[in-house]
């Protein structure tokens, strides 16, 4: 059964694309009088949909709005097995098959959409886990960077404790941590965001401690991690940090960030803004870098030296 329709922000509308025969809806928001510089890609977390970065409990909270007032094109798909997809894939699909399907909805979408520089993906929780397995392997066109949040690559919980069962209170809690982090129409706001967890992807969740050392090595764009200041359900002291910014030995340049007040749903909360601004300085930085490797170095004068009378 397809969830209510989430009310979009003014400028957001809704798209499908075509993943290799599978469609996916989407919204999307362009930059006004004008072309994109990039294209940002949203990847939602589980038990939730696109509507996750586009949430009006605050007019400020809105990644699509405010990534298209900074001159970017913002993409927020629904993963397999979400909205549109749900009644062709009631299991979903697991890892490597979302995978597969981003890769194949993003090539339908640069077919017919300018992208700018190129396409930067950002996600949440599992869709970290989505969209680390899509750059691992060939077939994103002109991929920038990647930049996740609340994935980690050791748990913080016990086997047992996993989501693998449909919801229950300890993993509400985890997910949200304390509700003073949120605005207080978040709740209601967030009704038509939320939905289950296909099976597919309950099924598989313990097995990401070994995929992700399987796959962050063959990640070579720039990597961004953050972790919530109230993360539950990964590990995020200095130790875990610094291993899991060890296993990305292709990526040319990895950096782990901390946002404070904030739980796991970052997008959620007072924090997004924030949080969003942090990524989309990330991105500026991937640019600049591509920037520096396209342009030719011509010679430099040197300034005439200062003197001082």
């Amino acid at each position: 059964m397809t969830p209510p329709a989430h009310a979009s922000s003014r400028g957001v509308r809704r798209i499908t694309l075509d993943a290799a025969g599978v469609p996916l809806s989407a919204l999307l928001s362009e930059p006004a009088g004008g072309s994109a510089r990039a294209v940002v890609v949203a990847v939602h977390g589980g038990g939730m949909n696109a509507g996750y970065f586009d949430c009006r409990a605050h007019p400020r909270q809105s990644l699509l709005t405010l990534g298209a007032g900074l001159g970017y094109t913002v993409l927020a798909v629904d993963r397999p097995g979400y909205r549109h997809s749900a009644s062709r894939l009631p299991q979903g699909q697991d890892l490597p098959g979302q995978a597969v399907s981003l890769r194949a909805a993003l090539r339908d979408f640069t077919s017919r959409h300018a992208t700018g520089a190129g396409l930067f993906l950002l996600a949440h929780s599992y869709g970290g886990k989505v969209a680390l397995t899509a750059a691992a392997d060939p077939g994103l066109p002109h991929l920038l960077g990647l930049d996740i949040s609340g994935c980690g690559h050791m748990y913080a919980v016990e086997p047992h404790e996993l989501p693998t069962a449909q919801d229950d209170g300890g993993r509400l809690r985890r997910s949200w941590g304390p509700l003073r982090l949120y605005p207080p129409d978040t709740f209601r706001a967030s009704g038509s965001i939320v939905e289950p967890v296909p099976a597919l992807e309950r099924a598989e969740l313990a097995r990401w401690p070994l995929v992700f050392r399987a796959t962050a090595p063959r990640v070579r764009v720039p990597v961004r991690l953050t972790f919530a200041e109230h993360e539950a359900w990964w590990r995020h002291d200095d130790a875990a940090l610094t291993d899991l910014a060890a296993h990305f030995t292709s990526a040319p340049r990895v950096s782990v960030d901390r946002q404070p007040e904030a739980g796991h749903n970052i997008s959620l909360g007072w924090a997004a803004r924030s949080y969003h601004l942090r990524v989309l300085a990330f991105l500026e930085d991937c640019l600049a870098s591509r920037e520096t490797t396209l342009t030719p170095h011509a010679a430099v004068r040197p300034l005439p030296s200062a003197t001082v009378s």
